[in-house]
């Protein structure tokens, strides 16, 4: 029997429109060396592991009349080169440049009609690099039955192993007659396919009906010379374009700064975020509305019995989180921080950083997708932005033999969510992935700024330890003056 859409995912897919694509991405980039990583190295490689991820040679299947949620079907015209596409930047083959390239790719939604997947392959950048930027819909990386494909293609060791290829042939697609069939027997032997039936099929009306009245009320605004009301720079209504940027940090710096005044290497991130934040408002002619602080949904990595187990070995949730901007200290900031997560970690349900480093695979790019998830199920809570940091291994890996040398992770926009952040950490960097409206946020490279400044206030704080303490440790002693 094939398997059906799961409310959750049918969830996702009502949400999805043109604003707003459901698809989570990563760009990684490469040093081929003598590997000879090219485009066609690529393409062999996935077809040596896409049968570790049978998901991504599926596509979905309505049933006739929605007697039946959708299902997931064998793709008859699966065709490889369709998914895993070339491109190339013009020199000199900047980050500036790149960036442009992947706001383009993830701004265009996946085609509903294929496997809900892309892979782009990308020459031309300096220093003879490559790029590989994969793109994955919400609904198909869910962490239990599929696993980023991300994943999958990434080995410890330059000599990577030959799997071998399957041999995959795809089922053929069922008829209207089966699908029918099917739906009915499902209907009888599990009640629930019924309800979940009718909540599908009432969500699609009530989108239609959501879209007619907000071209109606745009159209009103617009004849009365009104803008969009907009609570606060991060929440806006979204184009259908995007703004990408990274930033590369060092991961010593943020430990330093943790030994200094204590707290998590995740505290000093979501710190610097706030201060990266603070110095961009202070930029702009607007501001929060009177808002103290931002809050923020940032999913955590827990093990729970009541939540929906993954292959990863634990759970994601929302915590919901308020970096407080309106606070001029870095090191109040980061405090505060500090203390909005005690609550997390004394319930003993945490997962440590070390633990979801260790998990095999470069488990990352599937935890941002989970990441994602989670945040979308989880806007009736009112935040204003996500941010998702995945701890990753410290230690280098390598796809084709390439090594891989940074990775920045490109989450989606929610609706009416201008700004998202993603943060990795690998190999001894932190790499920030920093999505945004292309129209609301034209202004994202000054954010990107404000958070080097960020950081570079919180380890001049972290600099001078006869001053400062780590919080629960005595106060450092002032040194004594010399005997005359």
């Amino acid at each position: 029997m094939d398997e059906r859409l799961r409310p959750r995912d049918l969830a996702f897919l009502a949400a999805e429109s043109p604003r707003t694509p459901m698809h989570n991405a990563t760009l990684e980039i490469f040093e081929p060396g003598e590997s000879g990583f090219d485009y066609a190295a690529l393409v062999e490689l996935i077809a040596d592991r896409i049968a570790f991820v049978p998901r991504y040679r599926q596509r979905l299947q309505t049933v006739p009349g929605r007697l039946a949620t959708p299902v997931w079907v064998d793709d008859t015209d699966f065709e490889l080169s369709y998914h895993v596409r070339r491109s190339a930047l013009p020199a000199p083959g900047d980050h500036g440049r790149l960036r442009e390239l992947v706001a383009r790719i993830v701004s265009r939604p996946l085609d509903r009609s294929r496997p809900l997947w892309e892979i782009y392959f990308i020459e031309g950048l300096a220093q003879g690099r490559v790029a590989v930027l994969t793109k994955s819909h919400q609904i198909l990386v869910d962490g239990r039955e599929t696993v980023d494909i991300g994943q999958v293609l990434l080995d410890t060791e330059p000599d990577r192993p030959e799997l071998g290829h399957d041999e995959w042939r795809p089922q053929n697609r069922p008829d209207a007659l089966s699908l029918a069939i099917g739906a009915l027997t499902d209907s009888i032997e599990r009640p629930a396919t019924v309800v979940n039936t009718v909540q599908a099929n009432t969500q699609a009306l009530l989108r239609t009906a959501n879209a007619t009245r907000q071209r109606v009320g745009d159209l009103t605004g617009a004849l009365a010379g009104r803008k969009p009301v907009a609570s606060s720079p991060l929440n806006r209504r979204l184009s259908q374009q995007r703004r990408f940027l990274s930033i590369h940090t060092e991961l010593d710096d943020y430990k330093r700064i943790r030994r200094v005044h204590g707290g998590t290497i995740n505290d000093v991130i979501l710190a610097t975020i706030t201060g990266g934040l603070r110095g961009w408002l202070m930029t702009r002619t607007e501001s929060m509305a009177g808002l103290k602080s931002v809050k923020a949904i940032v999913p955590m990595s827990v093990i729970d019995d009541e939540l929906e187990p993954t292959s990863l070995g634990s759970q994601v949730t929302g915590h919901l989180v308020h970096l407080p901007i309106s606070e001029p200290s870095p090191v109040v900031r980061l405090h505060q921080v500090s203390y909005s997560f005690r609550a997390h970690k004394e319930t003993g349900r945490g997962v440590g950083a070390e633990r979801l480093a260790g998990v095999s695979g470069f488990a990352p790019t599937t935890f941002h997708a989970l990441g994602s998830r989670v945040a979308a199920a989880e806007q009736r809570r009112g935040f204003h932005l996500s941010v998702t940091n995945v701890p990753g291994p410290q230690f280098p890996l390598y796809s084709g033999g390439a090594k891989m040398i940074e990775t920045y992770p490109v989450h989606p926009l929610l609706p009416d969510h201008a700004l998202s952040i993603g943060v990795t950490s690998y190999n001894g960097g932190v790499f920030y992935g920093i999505t945004a409206d292309r129209d609301a946020l034209a202004d994202v490279d000054t954010l990107g700024a404000c958070i080097l400044e960020a950081l570079d206030e919180l380890k001049e704080s972290a600099s001078d330890t006869r001053k400062r303490a780590p919080r629960g440790r005595k106060k450092a002693a002032t040194p004594k003056e010399p005997k005359r």
